[in-house]
């Protein structure tokens, strides 16, 4: 899985609304405090408003905040939120392509890859991060020697 700049953006702006505890948090107070282009944070938030993510208000004493409590919110939800579905093939979701002959059992590698996806980022919730409380299996797999070798 690539995981672009605009979800990395996007998950660690939302981490940020985490920690804030419910106080507004101005676009431009995020980007500095997390080295996101403004610009591209300012998409960014507007289309997690769009899912529901977050709220705004104008104002001096306005800015963003999560729409929901962090606990409910997971990686996933973000990842969503500014990218679509978490895995597809050529933009169909794996349960959709068709193969034929000897590539016919690729189909279950796709969705098997989505499955276990999921089960990292459907399982992290923003307030696990923000508080450094990741579920023990995420802990686990980071822990394996293996998950920190680039191949």
């Amino acid at each position: 899985m690539r995981v672009s700049a605009k979800a990395d953006y996007a998950v660690r702006a939302a981490v940020d609304l985490a920690a804030a505890e419910h106080l507004p948090v101005r676009a431009e107070e995020l980007a500095e405090r997390q080295q996101i282009p403004l610009n591209f944070l300012v998409k960014i938030l507007h289309e997690m408003r769009l899912a529901g993510i977050v709220t705004s208000h104008r104002g001096p004493d306005g800015g963003h905040q999560l729409a929901r409590p962090a606990a409910k919110i997971s990686i996933a939800d973000i990842l969503r939120a500014v990218e679509g579905p978490l895995a597809d093939v050529r933009g169909t979701p794996p349960e959709a392509v068709e193969y034929v002959g000897s590539a016919l059992p690729l189909q279950r590698v796709w969705v098997a890859l989505r499955t276990n996806i999921r089960g990292v980022l459907e399982t992290v919730t923003l307030a696990d991060v923000a508080e450094d409380k990741l579920p023990a299996e995420v802990k686990a797999l980071a822990k394996k020697r293996d998950s920190w070798v680039t191949r």
